[in-house]
């Protein structure tokens, strides 16, 4: 005997996405990519896999992310590369390269890599929308990026969501905290959570980003970033702040909010769900990153943005019984039963499509009750049935799925006419 073949499985971490919850995911992109066109921004496209050194230098090489999680290989040529860990980076490499007219505003939707432990909405290849804006450290700026994510919230139904807000300060002020931090964690090492008491002092805002109790507690009596910024970042912060309250947005202060990557400056942001549970219920966030141009070799430009994660959106929704999406049309308009042998249902279907009508049939010389009951499951609103005496008498019969009234359900016209008549009961 034969061995029986391997049958292999979507990677631990991955997974795949097939109907009826792609529509879920086709509608979501859909919603996000109008929200974005109202809003100004162009679709950016760019490669999944980089140059290590675009992750390295945005996020810090000595990140979590870049030691622990980030897929680094070396191709055929020698080349050290990275799958993108997050979508900021690419997108603002692609800036530096193609030199657009500022202020430049793009969106992007992306897989994106981690080797972490898997967990509820986030896996090792998940999934990133996001928008950033460079050439610009304007405040209205934040504002308009901020509030575009709390408008796309809503309009993706989700209510229980609320927004969390701080500044990082720049270079000087911030570097300035950053001692004052360190100085007052040499005091407190030892009280710190076990991992960071090996490595508080390499990036103390680190400890504050920490969710475990021990380095909540040691922080919490600290200094905070907040009341230590210069007087310029807080001006910058305070009209972000107030502008945010005109347009009904709520930013509750965070003075522990940091986010997880070195190039963040100023104003940082981060949605959370209430639906979810609290230790990964953040559902998008992001902030300004005015050096990180200057540290993939432009001249130092300004820059904003936020990204989401499809799926613990869509996780959200669901955690608040929100039905399904259903802001495209996916359904068939008419399924094509044809029971000639001929070529009878390619011909048709493929003027059916040509004028804009979704239409689909059934394959393999099946009768006509199985393929009727194809057609019913379809969802189609319209079957149009050609038999050897539909196809003798230059007929096409069809019969309305959806009707309760089987003897108004059905009616015959000119092959000729298919087309016009289809387009005419679809606007009934």
């Amino acid at each position: 005997m034969s061995p029986q073949p391997q049958t292999f499985r979507a990677p631990v971490g991955t997974h795949d996405v097939i109907g009826p919850e792609s529509a879920q995911w086709e509608n979501l992109i859909a919603l996000f990519a109008e929200t974005a066109y109202r809003y100004g921004f162009e679709l950016v496209i760019s490669p999944l896999f980089e140059d290590v050194g675009v992750f390295n230098r945005g996020i810090g090489e000595h990140s979590e992310v870049a030691t622990k999680e980030m897929y680094v290989f070396e191709d055929r040529g020698g080349r050290t590369l990275a799958l993108r860990p997050e979508g900021t980076a690419s997108v603002v490499r692609a800036f530096v390269q193609h030199q657009p007219t500022t202020p430049w505003k793009a969106w992007y939707v992306t897989p994106a890599f981690r080797y972490e432990r898997p967990q509820a909405g986030r896996y090792r290849q998940h999934h990133q929308i996001g928008v950033e804006v460079l050439g610009t450290d304007d405040p209205a700026v934040d504002v308009e990026v901020i509030s575009m994510a709390w408008r796309f919230f809503a309009a993706l139904g989700l209510t229980r969501y609320r927004l969390l807000i701080n500044s990082m300060g720049h270079d000087e002020c911030r570097g300035a905290y950053v001692e004052l931090l360190r100085s007052y964690l040499a005091t407190r090492a030892g009280d710190l959570c076990d991992e960071h008491q090996k490595v508080w002092s390499e990036n103390p805002l680190r400890v504050l980003d920490c969710k475990k109790t021990p380095c909540i507690e040691v922080t919490n009596t600290g200094p905070m970033l907040p009341d230590h910024i210069c007087d310029e970042c807080r001006t910058h912060f305070e009209a972000v702040i107030a502008a945010l309250s005109e347009l009904g947005v709520e930013a509750t202060l965070n003075p522990r909010l940091v986010r997880g990557f070195d190039y963040y400056t100023r104003t940082t942001f981060e949605f959370v769900a209430d639906a979810l549970d609290g230790a990964q219920n953040a559902i998008g966030g992001g902030g300004r990153y005015d050096k990180l141009a200057e540290q993939l070799g432009a001249k130092p430009t300004s820059g904003i943005g936020f990204g989401c994660g499809i799926e613990r959106l869509l996780l959200t929704r669901a955690a608040e019984n929100e039905g399904p999406l259903d802001l495209l049309r996916r359904t068939l308009d008419c399924f094509v039963v044809d029971t000639t042998g001929e070529n009878a249902a390619t011909l048709l279907l493929d003027e059916l499509r040509s004028a804009g009508v979704a239409a689909d049939r059934a394959y393999d010389n099946r009768s006509m009750k199985s393929q009727m009951k194809v057609a019913d499951k379809s969802g189609a609103r319209f079957a149009l049935l050609v038999g050897p005496q539909e196809l003798a008498a230059g007929q096409v019969t069809i019969r309305d799925l959806r009707s309760q009234d089987f003897a108004q359900s059905q009616q015959t016209t000119p092959r000729d006419d298919i087309v016009a008549t289809v387009l005419n009961l679809l606007t009934k």
